[in-house]
């Protein structure tokens, strides 16, 4: 796995050798960011279930500002530090070791705001529709901000209101979905 594009572009990523993770693959990443726009002109990432980090700091490669990286797993969180050391710019990412439920408390409490959140839960049937909920609810997302939701093509979400549904992908077994905060 390797960050695709932008000011990072080319370096391997570490990955946690693991059942407990699914890293997102480079196709998925790419079609991923190629449905979002190539590059971004600033704005703040959340990476709610960050596994490897590679999605947040492939954002952060194409031009967003800041990530906020959260995982459970102690493991998943050694393997994102050594990726963002990979960077040499450390201070454009934030990484907390807690579940996202603790994490959305916290980062309301910070009163921060994203642009871009992923999520990509191990059990997303129960947890999507609660986050983007929690998010909402919490005021943590800017108006218009967009939510990226990976699931296995065996998983329906439900909607949730407040966000505007934009589109799916189907790559192979992986279904991802695009949110945009009205």
């Amino acid at each position: 796995m390797r960050i695709i594009s932008g000011k990072y572009a080319k370096r391997n990523l570490f990955t946690l050798k693991s059942q407990k993770t699914r890293p997102t693959s480079d196709k998925v990443k790419e079609s991923l960011f190629n449905s979002l726009g190539q590059f971004f002109s600033g704005g703040e990432v959340l990476d709610l279930y960050g596994g490897s980090g590679a999605l947040a700091i492939e954002a952060v490669s194409r031009g967003c500002h800041h990530a906020v990286i959260i995982d459970i797993n102690y493991q998943a969180v050694a393997i994102i530090r050594k990726n963002i050391a990979l960077t040499k710019e450390p201070n454009l990412f934030s990484v907390y070791k807690m579940s996202s439920k603790a994490a959305l408390n916290k980062l309301a409490e910070e009163q921060q705001k994203f642009d871009l959140v992923f999520l990509d839960p191990p059990y997303a049937k129960q947890k999507i529709a609660s986050d983007m909920a929690k998010m909402r609810d919490l005021a943590l997302l800017h108006q218009g901000a967009i939510i990226v939701a990976e699931t296995d093509d065996q998983t329906d979400l439900e909607v949730v209101a407040g966000f505007e549904f934009i589109k799916e992908k189907h790559l192979g077994k992986t279904i991802i979905r695009f949110y945009r905060k009205e």
